[in-house]
């Protein structure tokens, strides 16, 4: 456990702290463990839930981490994939809900079977996602399980004509929509939720900063005035936040308005393209490293050809042929993923690769792997075309 907490402090925590979106009496942020061995997927998805839901993130590559740091830190949600080294997902589950967890988990799987949903459901987990899947939809999920946690929907936060809105992370002043960087976000509604609080500096950081990350050290100064500039640009004074001297920095006092404009609506296709945009710089870090992958595949399928497959070697490229059947799907390459997909199968079926299996069947397994590698090489060449880019969306 000390390891895990360890990590966390020294670099493991991979995303900026933001404030909870969900439970909007809550003082601290959101926090979402994502449990994935696959790199690329984990760090897709926590950069979309730090941009888009505005989450503070941690990722374990494996079960045991997950394990730790799931029993030495609290968290709000957790994604969970199901194959894992070390304590597989279904596990590590099982386990959390014999200690009395109860917290939310969803489960990720390139396993789509009926059997396979009914074991992971049984084990505690609350919903399942099969990979490859939707990033809009998983984190329409992520909603979704988070907001069973709260009894009624969170009040929006108002001072004068200043009105923002926990539930979309909408800020507006009178009319105009405020453009704010996460972290100015993060800001202002500290401000809101203690309206006649004065913040030190040193308090600001303690509540928006990871310790590992503190600011320098006019970084607060600069994402007041950044805010002030924001502000005064939609309407308000230039003091609308302002500085007690020698305390800190607090909003105005000021009456608040009887009546407010209706907020704006949310677009959902501006919002699908915000996290295509994520989730497109990660499929570029995706498909420079898929080279290492499909050696791995490449060797067992030569050793098996060879009849020098051992079941180390075996067990290694069903588990790349599993996480790329996955990744490959989410990040846009449906027909490759598909080729993934029975590529894992082939070399899981023993009765076609084994040394038992008769000559016949080895052989022929041999030539359909051979002819899936080609074909998953060639698929995976380019990257995607703009015209492919809705694909992440439409799996």
């Amino acid at each position: 456990m000390f390891d895990a907490a360890e990590k966390v402090f020294s670099g493991v925590r991979e995303s900026t702290v933001v404030t909870n979106n969900f439970f909007r009496g809550r003082r601290s942020p959101m926090k979402i463990l994502v449990v994935e061995d696959d790199n690329s997927i984990a760090q897709a998805v926590a950069a979309t839930l730090t941009q888009q839901q505005h989450c503070l993130v941690d990722i374990a590559a494996d079960g045991q981490e997950g394990w730790e740091l799931a029993t030495a830190f609290s968290y709000d949600l957790i994604l969970l994939d199901v194959m894992l080294p070390k304590l597989d997902g279904t596990s590590l589950c099982r386990q959390l809900r014999q200690k009395g967890d109860r917290i939310p988990i969803l489960m990720l799987t390139a396993k789509d079977s009926s059997s396979d949903k009914v074991v992971g459901l049984d084990a505690g987990a609350d919903d399942y996602v099969v990979k490859p899947f939707d990033f809009p939809e998983l984190i329409a999920r992520v909603r979704a399980l988070l907001r069973r946690g709260s009894t009624a929907l969170p009040p929006i936060l108002e001072w004068g004509n200043l009105r923002l809105d926990p539930s979309s992370c909408e800020a507006t002043y009178g009319q105009q929509v405020l453009q704010l960087t996460p972290k100015e976000y993060t800001l202002l509604e500290l401000f809101l939720r203690n309206p006649r609080r004065t913040f030190s500096r040193s308090a600001i950081v303690d509540r928006l900063w990871n310790l590992e990350d503190p600011p320098q050290e006019n970084t607060i100064k600069s994402y007041i005035k950044s805010l002030r500039h924001k502000l005064k640009t939609a309407g308000a004074s230039s003091d609308f936040i302002e500085t007690v001297y020698g305390l800190g920095y607090r909003l105005k006092p000021i009456e608040p308005e009887t009546s407010h404009p209706e907020p704006t609506a949310s677009d959902l296709d501006e919002m699908q393209q915000e996290v295509l945009s994520v989730v497109v710089k990660f499929r570029e870090v995706f498909t420079a490293g898929i080279g290492d992958r499909l050696a791995v595949l490449e060797r067992a399928v030569e050793a098996l050809c060879r009849s020098t497959l051992s079941p180390e070697l075996q067990k290694q490229a069903v588990r790349e042929a599993h996480k790329l059947a996955g990744a490959l799907g989410s990040f846009g390459f449906t027909q490759a993923s598909h080729l993934a997909q029975e590529i894992e199968s082939l070399l899981e079926a023993k009765n076609g690769i084994s040394e038992a299996a008769p000559l016949e069947h080895r052989s022929t397994s041999c030539l359909r792997l051979c002819q899936l590698l080609e074909e998953l090489e060639e698929q995976t060449k380019p990257t995607l075309d703009k015209t492919d880019l809705g694909k992440l969306f439409l799996n």
